[in-house]
């Protein structure tokens, strides 16, 4: 007689059923996957939801006009500080918004950025969402190079560590949601970066797809352009690592094999340049295949180093111009504000510090743990040089410039520590998981408690949102992006009052239904009523707009960055 495990045993042919460990693991994978999904899913809605209720901010009607007229017209007279890629992403958008723009237009790029949005017949937020709707796909893309990175590292609780840093960071999700270049650049330069990395295992597939990523980088933003050289070091070292793991390598000690993996190295870091001079190329000849270009006749002269590095460089001529019309800004003197001072010039250790507030606490210490561990534990040593050496590269480069405008010229940091952050999880401690588990809450329920408004964002040690413009301005928390709330709140709360508006932005109030005046041009005793000011302006107050201020009343608040007074 068959035993009872004999009558449970599968006939000939037929499929064993799934083991508890195949079982658990197909489980594993199944969260793994929801995991990710609701992530992604919340940064996009939170995205969205801010892409459809934020009016432009300064640089967007900018980048805006000029991908019209790139797509429209392929002229590539407009913006040249900024090489065309980003815009031609935004440009994308536009086909669908097919905004009308008179070809016979002739002003300067705001004036552009004007006409397109408020003097053509235009929907502005029609225009503004098709406009940021590509970016907004390129950050949750980036997002899971994050997680990809991250998981090839640590596995997939650290990706998860990795990618919820990521899709929470308000920074990200507030420029993510934009019509701007910063996310983009950071997200193409991350994945070339982790591009070199793969290729320390297989080089010929990795190598020229890390060119092409990186060419797209510094093809949408300059400031990427120190980050070029240390790829390029990265990849001889990727490619020297993938030389001496081959079957059959020579001893580490013969010089010949030594001095052939240098040269197969050096000659893969000479092709991916290549590859991303070409890119380069490429996003000028899309836009205009004949490539057009007359030079603007206030362009600032270069000497010295910079004129040297400007002519070396293998890029179209509208580069070098853009960068010289770079260098012009650099030696411009700027205002900045910083922990209540207004001043001239620029702080070294103002980006630094503006991380400090405006990156949640949670995360920062993610950010050092992860970091730590990348140097202490041995298996993950070697990732070190490619997740942290390029953002304090970056970083360096972005201190020494003039203009304190924003912690958007350090967005790469959110991009690339959170890979780092993943990386805590390697920490074999009972406690470690607990507490990481602990800052990913944390820094979630921050988040969260912030949206819809992302781009003013502090952390709870500087008073969160609504306190920032007492120690940040300009793009750190007021961009312009709330006129449009603002003028929903006059309509519901202060309809038929007169207003009096000082406002910080591109946006064209009438545009939104707001009738104002301005209260600088006429006498302080004529002021009564509402006073409506951007947190901008209230930081960088002339003595008129102090004295008007110091007699009038706060009432109420916009987006964390429009402040209403009460006038007598």
């Amino acid at each position: 007689m068959a035993s009872r495990h004999d009558d449970r045993a599968p006939a000939d042919g037929a499929v064993a059923p799934p083991t508890r460990f195949e079982r658990l693991r197909r489980n594993r994978r199944a969260l793994f996957v929801v995991a990710v999904v609701l992530l992604l899913g919340q940064m996009a809605l939170a995205m969205v939801t801010a892409a459809v209720q934020q009016t432009p901010t300064i640089d967007e009607p900018v980048y805006v006009g000029t991908a019209t007229v790139y797509v429209q017209q392929h002229d590539l007279r407009y913006n040249p500080e900024h090489p065309p890629l980003g815009k031609l992403v935004i440009g994308s958008g536009l086909l669908f918004a097919r905004p009308h723009l008179d070809p016979a237009f002739e002003g300067d790029q705001t004036e552009l950025g004007r006409r397109v949005l408020y003097e053509s017949g235009n929907d502005p937020w029609r225009v503004m969402f098709w406009a940021r709707l590509p970016v907004i796909v390129l950050t949750l893309l980036s997002g899971l190079v994050v997680l990809a990175f991250a998981r090839e590292l640590v596995g997939r609780v650290g990706a998860l560590v990795a990618l919820a840093l990521y899709a929470f960071s308000p920074d990200v999700i507030a420029h993510g949601s934009l019509a701007t270049l910063d996310m983009p650049a950071s997200g193409f330069l991350l994945t070339s970066v982790w591009l070199v990395w793969r290729a320390r295992r297989r080089p010929l597939p990795y190598v020229p797809l890390a060119g092409v990523a990186l060419g797209a980088a510094v093809a949408t933003k300059m400031s990427m352009l120190p980050a070029v050289p240390l790829l390029l070091v990265l990849t001889v070292v990727s490619v020297w690592h993938a030389g001496r793991a081959e079957p059959g390598a020579a001893p580490k000690d013969d010089v010949r094999s030594r001095v052939r993996l240098l040269g197969r190295g050096a000659a893969a870091a000479a092709g991916a340049a290549l590859v991303a001079v070409a890119v380069v190329w490429a996003a000028y000849l899309t836009v205009d295949p004949r490539l057009r270009w007359t030079a603007p006749a206030d362009l600032p002269a270069v000497h010295g180093l910079r004129a040297l590095l400007i002519d070396l460089l293998p890029v179209p001529q509208p580069y070098r111009d853009g960068m010289r019309v770079q260098f012009g800004f650099e030696n411009a003197t700027w205002q900045g504000f910083l922990f209540g001072h207004l001043y001239r010039g620029s702080l070294w250790y103002y980006l630094p510090a503006a991380l400090l507030v405006k990156t949640p606490i949670g995360m920062a210490a993610l950010w050092t743990a992860g970091s730590a561990a990348l140097l202490a534990v041995r298996r993950l040593r070697p990732a070190a040089p490619y997740l942290l050496v390029p953002p304090a590269l970056l970083l360096a480069s972005a201190m020494t410039g003039s203009r304190d405008l924003g912690v958007r010229y350090a967005l790469f940091m959110p991009v690339f520590l959170a890979v780092a952050a993943g990386c805590a999880v390697a920490v074999r401690r009972r406690w470690a998981g607990i507490v990481t588990a602990a800052l990913v809450l944390f820094t979630a329920v921050s988040s969260l408690l912030t949206y819809p408004y992302y781009l003013p964002y502090s952390n709870e040690a500087f008073g969160g949102p609504e306190k920032t413009y007492l120690r940040l301005h300009d793009s750190n928390v007021d961009w312009g992006q709330d006129l449009g709330r603002l003028a929903d709140r006059l309509d519901r709360d202060h309809p038929h009052e007169k207003v009096w508006l000082v406002y910080k932005g591109a946006g064209v109030p009438s545009a939104y239904g707001i009738a104002s005046d301005d209260p600088r041009t006429v006498p302080a005793d004529q002021v009564h009523g509402l006073l409506v000011v951007s947190d901008t302006s209230i930081d960088k107050a002339d003595a008129r707009l102090k004295a008007l201020l110091a007699t009038s009343r706060r009432i109420d608040e916009v987006g964390h960055s429009i402040t209403l007074f009460r006038r007598p």
